[in-house]
């Protein structure tokens, strides 16, 4: 039975290399993969039509050292980056890694600043590639 120690890295390249943003409280991909069904007069569901695809993240990190900084330089200067989730230790993930490329932020939402704990931010963006890896299949990737 796995104990779900294995953790995660959030990884970006901005052009000038490969660089970690930890600690990340928190990091929501979502994948909306549309499609409606085509009906007919005389049949139905006789097709299907495919919407494109959208790819989008949400991530939270504390407002510790220079990791909001960081994504808040991204987001103001419209830069692309990739974003890769990738197992660090452990065995109990189902996949080798995450890899959400040509990244662009579209918001970023700091917290209220408290005597308690450390404030955070929230960057949320969207992505126009996606590759995962499983550990059990092959790659799969989108545009």
């Amino acid at each position: 039975m796995p104990d779900w120690d294995t953790r995660l890295v959030v990884t970006y390249d901005d052009g000038t290399g490969e660089k970690d943003i930890s600690p990340i409280d928190s990091f929501t991909p979502t994948f909306s993969l549309n499609a409606e069904a085509l009906h007919s007069v005389e049949d139905t569901h006789m097709g299907v039509v495919y919407s494109p695809q959208t790819l989008s993240f949400s991530m939270t990190v504390r407002a510790i050292g220079d990791v909001a900084a960081q994504l808040t330089a991204l987001a103001l200067s419209g830069q692309r980056f990739s974003v890769s989730l990738k197992e660090k230790e452990g065995d109990d993930w189902g996949f080798k890694q995450i890899v959400m490329s040509e990244c662009v932020i579209t918001s970023a939402t700091p917290s209220t600043a408290t005597i308690q704990g450390a404030p955070t931010a929230t960057c949320s963006g969207f992505s126009l590639g996606t590759t995962a890896d499983s550990k059990a299949a092959g790659s799969t990737s989108a545009p």
